[in-house]
């Protein structure tokens, strides 16, 4: 059997490396819903509201798993599902994660309550404490509401 080759990395910049490990939408949504929403199973990501399809979101699942960002456990109560969960190496994200929430609610017209994000913007090392209390824990209880839809209407 052949040996596997480590594909080829872009460049040794460590935002170029760091981007081949999670840098696509779909991989930084996941790691959203992980880690602020308290989502953990596959059909929990796929009605998450994003519209992910069936196969992309195996696929990144399969990726950031290989990644060693998440890990993959079974059900204790229905050994047929897979919960999922960040590695230590998953939640170090909580800083960028929490810099990319501040900085789309403040540059850009989104779905998030204004009173919530000023909070996070304000408070940023506590909700970072929080955030991996909840992980360590392995509390799932959403750090902040879903969401609401973007009026695009509006001016």
């Amino acid at each position: 059997m052949p040996l596997k080759s480590k594909p080829k990395r872009r460049s040794g910049c460590p935002v170029s490396i760091s981007l081949e490990k999670f840098g696509d939408r779909w991989s930084l949504l996941i790691i959203r819903d992980l880690m602020v929403r308290g989502l953990r199973t596959f059909k929990e990501f796929q009605e998450s509201g994003e519209g992910i399809a069936t196969n992309i979101l195996a696929d990144r699942l399969k990726k950031l798993e290989a990644a060693g960002i998440i890990c993959s456990e079974v059900e204790e109560t229905d050994g047929r599902r897979m919960n999922y969960r960040l590695t230590k190496k998953g939640i170090d994200l909580a800083p960028v994660m929490l810099e990319l929430l501040i900085w789309g609610a403040r540059h850009e017209q989104t779905g998030a309550h204004c009173a919530i994000m000023a909070k996070m913007e304000e408070n940023r090392a506590a909700i970072l404490a929080e955030v991996r209390r909840r992980w360590q824990e392995r509390d799932s209880t959403p750090l902040i509401p879903k969401f609401g839809d973007l009026n695009l209407g509006r001016t």
